[in-house]
This record gives structure tokens, sequence and C-alpha cells, in this order.
């Protein structure tokens, strides 16, 4: 709602529609500052505001003393004793503009106020960090914390000193030179806040107690919401382990100078005091001059905003000159001398249109909200991963469900939270499918994970480029040559379907593709003819069956010596080998019990892959069954691939790192951290002959 359009309204439905605003911001301001539970996301908010706004000051009649545009904040808590503040917290106005005119705009507007005209100098600036936390006021008397506020209405905040002693970046003592350096009263302002990694940590604590059956727990929105919480914690040794953190930004009630209190002549003088007084300042801020430097500063935070370890929704301007912000003074309880600066929202309202379900190149099963266009975080969003099936079931996504979506740099949208006051009718609850959606292949959740995986990894369309880049990686069946980009090609011109279509291509079918050139297609033919003879360690690693690596696969080969008798083993018989547990067995077992996948295998074999096989009774002795070995150093003519194929083959175990279980350490040139470990714990250090020797060579 506009300024532009409220004549459309009569004056009745204009008074009705000025009362319904401030009925849902007083709402939200509840929800939002009292009782850390927000419905609704930050931008949703501001709309609402901005529209009252516009209304009021249009129609200056339907002004009100108890209208949310004349508060700063919520009401105190009633279980926390009031604070009555000696200099009111006063919010200031936010630049909603997020573009560089939103600077340009702010540094117009103080020239103006200043009466400076184009060949005056640049007006200095302080630009800051917005936070996205708690506004709170620390009152130091003679330099010790006595008592710590929250904002509250602006006039009235709630005493919260036991739980802000538990931060530990608050000093309980001011640290000063000498004791002339503090006045007798100060009030330092600031921002409580809590770090992205410590709001990750806290959450998973809060799911593992959920998981436990522990009553009345929950996972938080975002770190401002668990922040906020933690504040009003009336136990604070629940607070402390909230963790919290606190930066420093202005100034409350200060004994005057005349009294001894200190003087300064600009605000970032303030700020370098506060910060040797022991004060966290972030060390973003900085002092810049003009409009340019302004949209400079607004750009490059915007740009880096998501490596910081905080959340921040903005910038601050503030005019340095403390004498010029005197001169400046306030309008309407907000002073002229500063400003937010905005960024485009990561938080927006939307509708589900639907729930998708995406396969991933390695089979994962993902959720995905199809939703009706918002723009958020920069982009225009019609997507939002939903992670999983306990996700989406823990948020209780359902269609038609009006939710919160967040989007923060780069990072894939998510939907935060449904509003369940917006819920119409009975949605159904959303279920994973037991099929993939694009081949039909079997579904499956292993024990102990989130995510369902399909099982058709040779067959399955969405798989198809990883399934080949692992075919023919070099520790696999081998195609030198048949990387990243050529597999894109291929595929995404529908050359290769699956992996028996690699040892059907011709010089006709390569000779259209981009960059190849009749060497590079020839180069490519002749690595796809040598893979043809392959291990078979190789060719069942090449196959991608799940939790199977390089060590698991030549255990397999070890111990069945034959494809055949690998395919068909059942899941007792495959535990039987070595470093293959339950987990690994069933995954063996679903992975050749889809037909697809069977299907891919003989016509492997058909178009000419090989390896040699031998009966069991056949198999080789292993000298080394049971031994660990770590290899370090530059070996004299074998590589380390080499050497570990060596070792494997005669049963040994080859780790990465020395430890009191390893039995050998094969040393070579320029060996170091493993080779002193070894000698410290006295195991044995063999050189490449002494290795060789050891396998009979």
């Amino acid at each position: 709602m506009t300024s532009n359009t409220v004549d459309l309204f009569s004056d009745t439905s204009l008074s009705e529609r000025v009362q319904t605003l401030r009925q849902q911001l007083q709402h939200h301001g509840h929800r939002y500052y009292v009782l850390d539970e927000p419905e609704i996301p930050d931008a949703e908010y501001d709309r609402l505001f901005t529209e009252l706004q516009a209304l009021e000051l249009a129609h200056p009649e339907l002004s009100s003393a108890d209208s949310p545009t004349r508060r700063v904040g919520g009401q105190p808590l009633a279980q926390f004793a009031s604070v009555r503040h000696a200099v009111p917290m006063l919010s200031i106005r936010t630049e909603t503009d997020t573009l560089a005119t939103g600077a340009e705009n702010f540094d117009a507007r103080v020239r103006r106020e200043l009466g400076l005209t184009p060949s005056d100098p640049p007006v200095e600036y302080v630009a800051e960090l917005k936070f996205d936390g708690l506004a709170m006021n620390l009152r130091y008397e003679n330099g010790v914390l006595v008592s710590a506020a929250t904002r509250g209405d602006g006039e009235v905040g709630e005493d919260v000193t036991q739980n802000i002693r538990t931060i530990r970046q608050i000093p309980l003592r001011l640290n000063a030179s000498t004791a002339t350096d503090i006045s007798a009263v100060l009030e330092v302002r600031g921002e409580v806040y809590m770090r992205r990694d410590e709001f990750e940590a806290l959450n998973e604590r809060q799911r593992e107690k959920i998981a436990r059956g522990a009553k009345g727990e929950k996972t938080f929105v975002n770190p401002r919401n668990a922040a906020a919480g933690g504040v009003r914690q009336l136990d604070p040794a629940i607070a402390a382990q909230r963790r919290l953190s606190f930066f420093a930004y202005g100034l409350g009630e200060v004994t005057p100078a005349e009294q001894g209190g200190p003087t300064f002549n600009t605000h970032y003088d303030l700020l370098m005091t506060l910060k040797a007084w022991g004060f966290p300042v972030a060390e973003q801020t900085k002092v810049v001059r003009g409009a340019a430097e302004l949209v400079a500063f607004h750009q490059h935070m915007g740009e880096t905003r998501d490596q910081l370890p905080y959340d921040i929704d903005g910038v601050v301007y503030k005019v340095n000159s403390l004498a010029l912000q005197r001169q400046m003074g306030f309008v309407t309880r907000e002073p002229r001398w500063a400003v937010a600066h905005k960024y485009p929202a990561q938080e927006q309202l939307t509708t589900v249109l639907g729930i998708d379900v995406q396969v991933g190149r390695t089979g994962k099963l993902t959720p995905v909200a199809k939703l009706a266009p918002v723009f958020v975080g920069g982009v225009t969003v019609t997507n939002a991963t939903l992670h999983n099936e306990d996700e989406a079931r823990r948020k209780d996504v359902r269609i038609g469900d009006t939710v919160i979506v967040r989007r923060a740099g780069d990072v894939i949208p998510e939907v935060v939270s449904v509003v369940l006051d917006k819920r119409h009718g009975q949605a159904e609850q959303f279920t994973m499918p037991r099929q993939c959606p694009v081949c039909g292949s079997a579904a499956v959740r292993e024990e102990g994970e989130a995510d369902y995986r399909c099982t058709g990894g040779l067959f399955c369309g969405a798989q198809r480029k990883e399934a080949i880049l692992h075919y023919a990686h070099r520790r696999a069946v081998e195609i030198d040559g048949l990387g990243d980009k050529l597999v894109e090609l291929l595929v995404d011109a529908n050359i290769i379907r699956t992996l028996p279509d690699l040892y059907r291509l011709g010089l006709t079918s390569l000779a259209g593709l981009e960059r190849m050139a009749d060497k590079s297609a020839n180069n490519l033919l002749e690595a796809i003819e040598k893979s043809k003879q392959t291990t078979l360690p190789r060719f069942i690693f090449g196959l991608g069956i799940r939790h199977v690596g390089e060590a698991t696969a030549k255990a397999l080969a070890r111990h069945f010596g034959q494809l055949d008798a690998i395919m068909n083993a059942s899941e007792d018989a495959l535990i039987e080998v070595d470093d293959v547990g339950p987990v690994v067995a069933q995954s063996i077992r679903t992975f050749f019990d889809q037909a697809h996948n069977r299907e891919v295998v003989e016509q492997l074999r058909a178009c000419g892959v090989t390896w040699e096989e031998v009966e069991p009774a056949e198999r080789a002795p292993q000298p080394l069954a049971g031994k660990t070995f770590v290899i370090t150093g530059t070996l004299p003519t074998l590589g380390r691939d080499e050497a570990k194929d060596l070792l494997e083959a005669a049963g040994g175990k080859v780790a990465g790192s020395v430890s009191k279980k390893t039995d050998y350490v094969v040393a070579g040139a320029e060996a170091g951290s493993k080779l002193t470990k070894a000698i410290e714990l006295g195991v044995a250090v063999l050189n490449q002959e002494e290795m060789l020797a050891l396998l009979g060579r």
C-alpha cells in the first residue's frame, strides 16, 4: 500500500485498514520482541510497517499516540524487573532502497540538513554493520558492570544482568590505564548476537534432545531468535549454554565531561575508546567520505556478508562528527544523522504449489517445494529444498501452505517454517516415494541415514554422469582423457546413456563434439579399448556400489574370485568377507538385486570388458593377511598406488596414519612425520627392497 493509492478507500475503510495494520503490527511485534517466536519474516513486517506509515503521513487525522510507528520496540517480559533507561534507546530510520541510491539519498539529505553546496567537501561518516541480534544497554559504575537491560519499548527495558554476565566478550570491569579514564557512570550500548556455528551446534543439541523424547524442546528458526531467547532465560546456566557474543556501537548515559566524564569529537573516536576499554567492536567498521564511499562499503559488505561468522541484514551510516550530530538533531525520535541501509530480504513469505522429488548425481532423493515466485536474497526463487523426508515432516510442509523461505548468498533456498495460521483445508503430509522418480528403481533408506537413495546407479538417468566418471576413474577401470567436461558433452548430446555405450563410440559420433579434433577422438577411443582389459577389483570398484571402495572391492575379489559369485552371494556370505559389515553387505545385495544393474554388467561383458577370474580353491595365498601397513615418502621405483596394490594383493591393509596397531611403515625418500611417529611408537620400518622381500619378490 502506498500513499498514492489510499484515496481509493472511503474514510471508513481507510480507518479500518489503519486499525487492522496496527493490530497486525502489535501482534507480530509481540511475537518477535517479547516471545522470540516470529511468525513472519522481517521483510513482511517491514512491508506492513511501511504501509501504515504511508497512510498516517497521508492522513494525519488518523495518527494515534499508541500507533506502532510511534514506538521503538516491544514490552518487557513480566518475569523480569523493569529498568527505565536514563537516555531512551531510540531506533534509527531504515532505508529500504537496497540499491546504491539508498546511500546516495541519505548523503543528499545530510548535505541539505547541513546547508552544504556542491562545492563543499564530502561529509565524513562512520560505516558500520547492522547486526541481526538484540540491542543491549550495559551500565557501568566506576568501571564495574552493575546492570544490563534490553531495549524494551525504548523507555523501559528488562533487567537481564545475570544472563549478560555469562557472555565472555562483555567485560565485568573496564580496562583502563588509570582510574580517571573511566567516568562514574558509563552506559555502553551494543548488540547481543549468536555466531552461525554456535547456532548450528545449538540446533544439533536440540535435535538430539527431541530424538531422545525430551518434552518442550524445539529447534530455533534463526540465530537472532536463539540469541534473544538466551538473553531472556530465567536460569543463567541455560543462557550460558547459548554461547552468545556481543558488539559495542554506542553510549547511553555518561557522566558529563565537566564532572570528569570522557569527551569525544567523533563517533569513530568513541568506538576506538570502547575497544581500548575492552569491548569488541566490529573490525569492518570504517570511516568513509561522501556518497561514493558509502555505496562502496554497502556493496563490499553485501558481497562478503555470507563469509562473516554472524548474520547482518544491512549496514549503518552515521555522521562522524558529534558536533554535526548535535546540530542535525532528531525527527520523530529518529536521528537525522544516521540510517540503516538494508540488503535484499533473505526471508520472505510465499505459497507451496507442489512438492517434487529430485534425484542427485549420487542417487540421493531430495524433496523440493515448488513455490509461487518470490523475490528473496536478491533473486526470484521458485524452488526451495526440504532436505529429506524427516525434515519435511518436522516442518510439516504441505501443498498450499504459506511458508517462510530463506536464501542467503549462494546457499540453496530453503523452507524455514510454515505459517500455520494461514493453513487452509486438510493437506496431505508429504511421503517420500519408494521408487526413484527418474528410473523406477527401488529407493532405499539405510539404517542411521537421513536420505533415501536410488539403487539403479548404472541405469538411472540422473546418475548417468557420475556413474561414467566413477567408472573411468584411474583407480577404477581407468579411461584416460574421459573427464568431467567430455562426459557432460557426451551425455548432454545423448550419445551415451549407459556405461556400455562407451564401448560403442566411433569417430563419427565424436566428430561433432565441441573441441574434439581427430587426434583427441582417436586417443579417447584407444583409451576406451585399453580399458577392456582390467582386473576384477577395479571393475567392482568401477560399478559405484554404495559403501564399496577400493579396499572393499579388493577384499571381495580375493574372497570370491569371480564376479558371478559376488553377484549371487547372500548377505550372510558377504559378511564373511574382511572389511564387509551388515551395512555394506546389504548395499551390495540391494545393488545386484536391481535387474537394471545386472543388465548393464552383462552388456559390459558383451562389449568385451574382461578380467582374470579364479576358482576359490585357486586363490593365491595371503602371506600378509591381518597386517597393517603405512606408506610414506617416495619409493625408488614404485609409485605409492603400485606399492599399495602389491601389499593388498598379499592380504595386507594399507592405512593412512600411523598408530599402535600399525605393523610396518614402508618409508622412502623425504619421509616426514609418519616416519617420526613410527620410530616413537617402535613400529618396524621397511624400505622398498625389504617390503618386496616380505612379499617374496
